[in-house]
């Protein structure tokens, strides 16, 4: 697990500078921008509601009617979306940013993510500088997605005694963080200091199940999202009360063929009833701690905006994986699949899922991710508008954001135009015509443009 921060760590601080002109950072809200003849895809239930023009003006939804029907003036900007589907952004509710005192670097990553229509992100490895950059984007300073962040992490290096995790919950919430980011190395001790002066003070805590801690205790604490997984598999494992963390591997890797899916429903009950938001990031396990090699991954088109070190760092990461001595190929294959059912199962059972895929991490390129993510999703058994949905209306949901998460007048213009419907295939939201960031408009053409300056040589 350390070995998992320090890569995490690395690939973060390799970002290079990327910097937007203040021509590229023209804001729209005076004036309407149009799509006209869309297939709107509204999330309010499943369905397309077809040929439609919508209109937008001052980072929101206008109106949205048949073709034809709806009046917009002469100087609107008008997109010819003839046939396309316009759906609201998505979220990656487990992404990282620099953490890093230079702010510079961190727009990389943003456009990265607004590029792949993710149009609202959780940084998950706070820093101080990250609470300016929320700042810079919410007053139009800086080009990124709605961004919510964690502070510092609290993890066995950081909080020694109880009294520590108390005062940094209490720093944190006067510095102005949304969330608590816990990593692994808190004890029985630690957790509910942190735990209960998180509740007094009213900030949530998100990430990691340390293993001396325990999915019951956490779901007992209520957690504001589990992510990962983390601590699933230890909670289905009989006999875990007598193995130590060593023998039980990153997220229950070398236990996962132990688990036992009778005991599923409880957790699921557990969870359920205390509304506990889980965050799969299935694309982690199903791109590291798969059977596959790291090969597998390394001709993927989104690998020329990752630094050559970085990626040799992934493949390092997954031959250390697949040489461990735990490693089998047939132990990685019942790990994703028992996976894959926690997944289904939480969906079945009213478990809140939001969408999240740890980017940038081992094979996972910021943005780019979280398509592989919904892809894993739909393979373990949601479907393409249960997916979607976890990237929308249940993130809405989370953040309390009522304005948001389903396209209708009056909802913030967060929108992403695609060619094809991703209610038929996931894998659509890969063709991405253009996207909609409150009042900016970045089309097709933009978004090229801006990733081709991110290539690396």
């Amino acid at each position: 697990m350390r070995n998992l921060f320090i890569l995490l760590l690395s690939a973060l601080l390799s970002a290079p500078c990327y910097v937007l002109s203040a021509q590229e950072l023209t804001d729209n809200s005076q004036r309407e921008i149009v799509f006209r003849s869309v297939n709107v895809i509204p999330m309010d239930r499943e369905r397309v509601i077809e040929n439609q023009t919508v209109v937008v003006k001052n980072g929101r939804i206008m109106a949205m009617g048949d073709e034809g029907k709806v009046k917009f003036t002469k100087e609107a900007f008008v997109v010819n979306a003839k046939g396309k589907y316009l759906t609201p952004g998505w979220a990656e509710i487990h992404a990282h940013v620099p953490p890093i005192d230079d702010i510079e670097p961190m727009k990389e990553v943003l456009m990265l993510y607004l590029a792949n229509g993710i149009t609202t992100i959780r940084g998950m490895l706070g820093h101080t500088r990250h609470l300016e950059l929320r700042s810079k984007i919410n007053n139009g300073t800086i080009l990124g997605p709605h961004f919510y962040t964690t502070g510092p992490s609290f993890s066995g290096q950081t909080v020694k005694t109880a009294e520590r995790g108390a005062e940094m919950v209490r720093e944190q919430k006067a510095a102005g963080y949304d969330y608590l980011k816990l990593h692994p190395g808190l004890t029985k001790e630690t957790f509910p200091a942190i735990a209960k002066t998180a509740k007094e003070v009213g900030i949530p805590f998100v990430g990691h199940v340390s293993f001396n801690v325990g999915v019951w205790r956490a779901i007992e604490a209520k957690y504001s999202t589990i992510d990962h997984l983390d601590g699933f598999i230890e909670a289905i494992t009989p006999g875990i009360d007598t193995l130590v963390e060593q023998e039980t591997g990153l997220f229950g890797s070398w236990i996962g063929d132990r688990a036992d899916a009778s005991l599923i429903p409880k957790l699921m009950a557990g969870l359920r009833d205390n509304r506990i938001r889980v965050v799969p990031t299935q694309a982690l396990a199903e791109r590291w701690l798969s059977p596959l090699p790291a090969e597998e991954y390394l001709n993927d088109p989104e690998m020329k905006y990752m630094k050559p070190e970085t990626i040799k760092g992934w493949v390092n990461a997954k031959n250390t994986y697949t040489s461990n001595p735990n490693f089998s190929k047939v132990k990685a294959e019942k790990l994703i699949q028992i996976r894959r059912k926690l997944i289904y199962e939480c969906q079945k059972n009213g478990v809140e899922i939001l969408l999240g895929s740890d980017a940038p991490q081992n094979f996972n390129v910021p943005g780019f991710s979280i398509h592989h993510e919904m892809r894993y999703m739909v393979d373990a058994g949601l479907t393409p508008y249960e997916t979607l949905r976890a990237g929308t209306v249940n993130v809405a949901s989370y953040l309390n954001k009522t304005d948001s998460g389903v396209i209708k007048p009056g909802n913030v213009s967060d929108l992403v135009l695609l060619t094809g419907n991703p209610l038929k295939d996931i894998n659509q939201t890969k063709t991405i015509e253009g996207v909609m960031m409150g009042t900016k408009w970045l089309s097709k053409d933009f978004i090229e443009k801006e990733l081709k300056k991110l290539e690396k040589k």
